[in-house]
């Protein structure tokens, strides 16, 4: 077992670029889950296609070692467009009448049809949002064991999500996450008996730890208070005009990106941000080069929250003006990530029978908004983002073959090197997983 060092920041799309190239966020590109794209002025987070990753992956070098070589990534980010031979990624049908559907994508196409014969739809809300439970995990880890017994690739990456959700709810200490460790855990002893019996070596790995975090801090509402944000008013709510503001925020986590779009406000902003509470650190741009994050994605500033604080995305000043996606699980038209995604608001009444007539006008085809999320950013008690206190608390890799991780503490873009070894040790591009 090793520990993996921090990469900035210590998120999902960040991090698995970081081991499937090699190479830190400077050269592969993914400053973070999301960036502002300037040239369309619009905040984009989770987008999927692997042409965003800017550095060769571990499939092309693999390829280029042995021809005969073969990957699937099952569930790993930006698993869509890219050289890999297999690919299973989450990706909802959005119907033309508001309706989102659970549904996922395949290459090749003829695969979904295949797993969904064997598994069943995949379980969309399961795995992101209020109900998150262990089926998409094992719905994940099924599809992997499937698509081996019918391509039978060389390398097999397989994204299990399940620790994400109530260690971000309730915090990485609260006895809840017990179960959903031995839950995990079940899934993780079923993939490995599986491929093990398939004479492959497994790796397991993690990207992150998560650490306690129980303070908000709300970034565009100091940047918005101060003259900085741009807000258009649409049917009496408030949506950010990232285009035309003077300086805004892409929180993501424990890190935020602070786009300024006017440069002569560069010195202010930084300065107005360095003193909220909260917020441990304002990097400036002749900084981004020690953090791996000098590339023209990245904010010109990027902030770090202090221990035990965490960015949102909150831009409006009254939640009666809140834009109407604030309220429902939305990933993509958030200015920023938001964990409250994973919680029901604890001040409807009779929730279960309202979501319940929501559900029934979906099924007859009415359009309905699923408005049951809170604006509540309290309840969150678990984040991450920033480096780990301890290296037990950060993310750990493991395999039997002690002799192919060169010491007990190794930089993440060396995950690269060491998936490459267990590769490389194997006879003529037997099965690696």
């Amino acid at each position: 077992m090793a520990s993996v060092g921090h990469v900035w920041p210590a998120v999902t799309c960040s991090v698995q670029a970081t081991y499937l190239t090699g190479k830190w966020p400077t050269e592969h590109g993914i400053v973070a889950n999301g960036w502002y794209f300037r040239d369309e002025c619009e905040p984009k987070l989770w987008r999927q296609s692997n042409k965003l990753v800017e550095a060769p992956k571990i499939w092309k070098v693999a390829k280029a070692i042995d021809p005969s070589f073969t990957c699937a990534n099952i569930c790993w980010w930006y698993a869509m467009y890219s050289t890999a031979d297999y690919a299973v990624t989450p990706r909802p049908q959005y119907l033309s009448d508001g309706r989102k559907m659970p549904d996922c994508y395949t290459f090749p196409m003829e695969l979904r049809p295949q797993l969904e014969a064997r598994l069943g739809t995949f379980p969309l809300f399961d795995f992101w949002g209020p109900r998150t439970t262990i089926k998409s995990s094992r719905w994940i880890a099924d599809a992997a064991i499937e698509t081996d017994k019918l391509h039978d690739p060389t390398l097999t990456l397989v994204y299990l999500p399940h620790l994400d959700y109530n260690t971000q709810r309730y915090g990485p200490h609260d006895a809840r996450v017990a179960a959903d460790l031995r839950e995990i855990d079940g899934v993780c002893q079923h993939l490995a008996t599986y491929f093990e019996s398939k004479g492959a070596q497994v790796i397991f790995l993690s990207e992150y730890g998560i650490a306690t975090a129980t303070r908000p801090v709300h970034l565009n509402r100091v940047l918005r208070e101060n003259g900085y944000l741009s807000i258009r008013e649409e049917r009496g709510l408030e949506l950010l005009d990232a285009g035309t503001c003077q300086a805004f925020a892409l929180a993501d986590h424990q890190l935020a990106h602070i786009y300024v779009n006017d440069l002569a406000k560069l010195t202010a902003v930084r300065q107005l941000l360095e003193a909220v509470p909260g917020v441990e650190k304002v990097i400036g741009p002749e900084e981004k080069a020690a953090y791996h994050l000098d590339h023209p994605r990245a904010g010109e500033l990027i902030a770090i929250s202090e221990k035990g604080s965490w960015f949102t995305y909150y831009y409006w000043l009254d939640d009666a003006k809140a834009p109407d996606f604030a309220r429902i699980v939305d990933i993509h038209r958030k200015p920023g990530y938001d964990p409250v995604e994973m919680f029901t608001n604890p001040n409807i009444k009779f929730l279960v029978p309202k979501i319940g007539l929501k559900l029934l006008r979906k099924k007859l085809g009415f359009r309905m908004l699923m408005d049951v999320i809170p604006l509540d950013a309290g309840l969150v008690k678990g984040s991450h983002g920033r480096p780990p206190e301890t290296p037990a608390e950060g993310p750990l890799l493991m395999s039997r073959n002690a002799h192919l991780i060169p010491t007990d503490s190794i930089e993440a873009p060396a995950v690269f090197d060491v998936i490459l070894a267990h590769l490389q040790s194997q006879n003529n591009g037997a099965e690696s997983s």
